[in-house]
């Protein structure tokens, strides 16, 4: 009964799960793979869900996105690709950030002691997997440590180095929330904080440049292992 990332059941507001979001630097618009939590209005917009996957259709100006998400059993990973596809005359830069708050631990006791419950995690930057690792220390001797990692497939139209980011404090900024968040309104890069941070996220930025009418396709794998070696 091992929550991965935080959750909570709120039709009005809805912050809480696993998020993407894209940035056109070049004009300063934000939006989000789906609706949430940047609630930008698309110009067409279609979810569809069946019984192996999830998917997410939106166009917003020139930018098709195609969100797919599926689960992998037999790693316990749940793989989240988005495809894009530019419709201008000229090359397209987008910038693509994932955004996750890590529980690794029980539903329940994230609801009654969150706070607490996050003094136990710690996270590690793997800058040659593309990825970042979280490990829940144990409480007690008898108690087994858990790990978690969020990793970014490398992409063929990739710009730049990959950002990271695992503070939640960093990565929303002062009186912030995801709808609006500061990483995604400063042009600074993401800060690479990790470690013991007081509140634990999975974060990760690559830029792509897409040629007019060509697609590029990234892939954000979610897991949890027992240990770091099998992460």
């Amino acid at each position: 009964n091992m929550s991965v990332t935080r959750w909570r059941r709120d039709a009005m507001n809805d912050q809480h799960g696993q998020f993407i979001y894209l940035r056109q630097p070049a004009m300063g618009q934000v939006w989000s793979a789906g609706f949430q939590p940047t609630r930008a209005k698309p110009s067409s917009y279609e979810a569809i869900f069946s019984i192996d996957k999830a998917e997410v259709r939106r166009r917003d100006r020139e930018v098709e996105s195609h969100l797919e998400i599926t689960i992998a059993p037999e790693h316990l990973a749940e793989i989240r690709t988005l495809k894009l596809t530019n419709h201008s005359e000229r090359p397209l830069e987008l910038e693509l950030t994932s955004y996750a708050e890590v529980v690794l631990g029980s539903h329940a006791a994230d609801l009654a002691h969150p706070a607490f419950q996050k003094l136990f995690i710690e996270t590690e930057i793997l800058k040659d997997k593309g990825a970042i690792l979280a490990r829940r220390r144990p409480r007690s001797s008898t108690e087994p440590a858990a790990y978690a990692f969020h990793v970014l497939a490398p992409s063929t139209s990739a710009t730049g180095e990959l950002e990271y980011e695992s503070s939640r404090e960093r990565f929303l900024g002062r009186g912030r929330n995801v709808n609006a968040p500061h990483a995604l309104q400063s042009q600074e890069p993401l800060s690479g904080s990790s470690g013991a941070v007081l509140d634990p996220i999975f974060a990760i930025r690559q830029r792509v440049t897409i040629p007019p009418h060509e697609r590029a396709q990234l892939t954000f794998t979610t897991g949890v292992a027992a240990s770091r070696e099998e992460a």
